[in-house]
């Protein structure tokens, strides 16, 4: 299935009220492995492009130090007024700005912050994002459905559950979250809504159960569905395929890119970019000779994806699904 079959671009108008953020402590996810395979050095300079809590550029701050300069982005303002505190004593160092990392191109030039040694992409809910019950990320919450990661999206989790056709609600049900019962389930939000509006997470809690029916594992039922509606909602297969070039443009030969996916779909967009663009020779493989003159860009630095091991998914098991890749411009 190609990239355009994954990706939905309907705009719906701007939902209710956005969201405050809690104060829960953020776990930065394969913080060691991540700056071992970025090879900081001292004076190097690094973009974290999914700033988050601020864990990963703390630790990119103190690998570079004492000149190295950071470029924070985060599309959460209030991410980013929560790493500022967090990074104060690198002030000096650091530049942080509230926007989309598929800007990283225009937002780096901005900045002033060149050559670019590092690119550091997360693409993981923060612990904050994951526990503002307004937000409705989790379906543990009491929240609404709301589901952006930036006030500034148009396009709300509950717009498309309340607006969707239902053809359109499986799909992404199915592609986006893998879910095997996904027709059902669109059938049963469909047929609520007629009746009244779906406005919170129980409410859609209890319809996906419903549609899903009883089943045994440890996954919740709900867990798949609101994955494909937070992927759907931020558009986050197609900005990811939109990046990744933006980033490799923006290294410094022998600069690193390093991505952080957690879900089979993101981590086959990175994987197969990252393959691809590492390729020395696309002619036929009956071809005795190359005769494409195509030239590998990068380096596969992890041949396979870093996982974390037991003792960090003890400590933080939303780490479990984490998979790390990272490639060297050449």
């Amino acid at each position: 299935m190609t990239l355009s079959n994954y990706v939905y671009f309907l705009l719906r108008p701007r939902g209710p009220h956005f969201y405050t953020m809690n104060t829960t402590a953020h776990i930065p996810v394969l913080l060691n492995e991540v700056i071992a395979n970025l090879n900081l050095k001292s004076g190097d300079n690094a973009i974290d492009a999914t700033l988050g809590g601020g864990g990963h550029a703390e630790a990119i701050l103190e690998a570079t130090k004492p000149a190295g300069k950071l470029l924070g982005i985060d599309w959460d303002n209030q991410a980013v007024s929560g790493a500022a505190k967090r990074l104060a004593k690198h002030t000096n160092r650091i530049i942080l700005k509230v926007g989309t990392y598929t800007d990283i191109k225009q937002i780096a030039y901005e900045s002033g912050i060149n050559p670019i040694h590092a690119i550091l992409l997360d693409l993981g809910l923060s612990t904050d994002q994951l526990h503002d019950s307004v937000r409705g990320f989790s379906f543990s919450s009491e929240g609404g459905l709301d589901m952006r990661f930036s006030g500034q999206g148009r396009l709300t989790a509950g717009a498309i559950v309340n607006t969707w056709p239902e053809n359109e609600l499986a799909h992404i049900f199915r592609v986006y979250g893998e879910e095997r019962h996904a027709t059902r389930i669109a059938r049963h939000i469909v047929a609520t809504r007629q009746l009244a509006p779906i406005s919170s997470v129980p409410e859609l809690v209890a319809l996906v159960m419903r549609g899903a029916g009883k089943r045994g594992g440890r996954i919740h039922p709900a867990t798949r569905v609101f994955q494909a509606l937070r992927i759907a909602t931020n558009f986050e297969l197609d900005n990811i395929a939109k990046v990744l070039p933006e980033a490799l443009s923006l290294l410094a030969p022998g600069g690193r890119l390093a991505v952080i996916s957690f879900h089979s779909l993101e981590d086959r967009i990175v994987k197969h970019w990252f393959r691809d663009k590492a390729i020395e020779c696309v002619c036929p493989p009956l071809l005795p000779l190359c005769r494409c003159g195509h030239k590998a860009e990068v380096k596969l630095i992890t041949k396979k994806a870093i996982t974390p091991g037991a003792a960090e998914v003890k400590v933080n098991p939303a780490s479990r699904s984490a998979k790390l890749r990272v490639i060297e411009k050449i």
